[in-house]
């Protein structure tokens, strides 16, 4: 097999953590993402928020391409929108398979590999363009550097998420908090929901969604997203 052009390099994501080397890393296959998920962040997007468990339907899910994961503390601000929005997330990553449809929410856990957070940075301009055409908004979500992201902690070390706090600030102000049993779906169910449409594999990733908050980034601002407890991540929008 002969390639034609240079093939594009893996996304590799550090990991650290307690006997694993400097150079450890989580090599990226697809990029998940979940949608209103923090019943306070869907009414703040004018969406319907579920008052039981019964009334949750189905998760929003929309994918990411893997190279627009963000490593650097530099991110530079995207074209074609003058409206750039910052969503702090829980990330998970999987470390192991399970074929489509067959996942359990109560074997769900064995799965997971390590925790980190995240930013789901969103054209909100162009999003909310697009959904009130009623057509797709994929360029809103995925562009370059639309995902910035902290190294990985091992699930191990970390132990249970229980109702850690997740939270971000921008230049020293705080912008968005929550806690994780506030999540519509907890980390089990979106995987159960997932595999029930997708095979999922080693080396994916689930931004977990937002808690209310979100605003505006401008060119040199700086942000500091934290989880609890697990992992920080610092960067300025250049």
């Amino acid at each position: 097999m002969s390639d034609v052009i240079a093939a594009p390099p893996l996304t590799r994501i550090p990991v650290r953590g307690q006997g694993l080397s400097a150079d450890a890393t989580f090599p990226v296959r697809r990029v998940y993402c979940v949608g209103r998920n923090f019943a306070e962040h869907a009414r703040e997007m004018g969406a319907a928020v579920p008052t039981s468990a019964a009334d949750r339907g189905r998760p929003v899910f929309f994918l990411k391409p893997h190279d627009s994961l963000e490593l650097g503390d530099s991110v530079p601000y995207p074209p074609g929108t003058s409206d750039l929005h910052h969503e702090v997330e829980l990330v998970v990553a999987i470390g192991r398979d399970a074929p489509a449809g067959e996942l359990a929410v109560a074997d769900a856990a064995s799965l997971i590999y390590g925790y980190a957070v995240g930013l789901d940075l969103t054209r909100r301009d162009l999003q909310s363009q697009a959904k009130a055409k009623g057509l797709p908004w994929d360029t809103g979500k995925s562009f370059d550097h639309a995902a910035p992201i902290s190294a990985i902690v091992p699930a191990a070390e970390v132990g249970e998420l229980g109702a850690r706090s997740l939270s971000l600030e921008v230049n020293g102000e705080p912008r968005q908090r929550g806690t994780l049993d506030d999540l519509v779906w907890n980390v089990e169910e979106i995987l159960h929901e997932l595999s029930r449409l997708y095979a999922l594999r080693a080396g994916d990733l689930v931004y977990m969604g937002t808690p209310s908050g979100v605003g505006p980034l401008q060119r040199g601002d700086r942000y500091r997203a934290v989880l609890e407890g697990v992992a920080e991540l610092h960067g300025r929008i250049t």
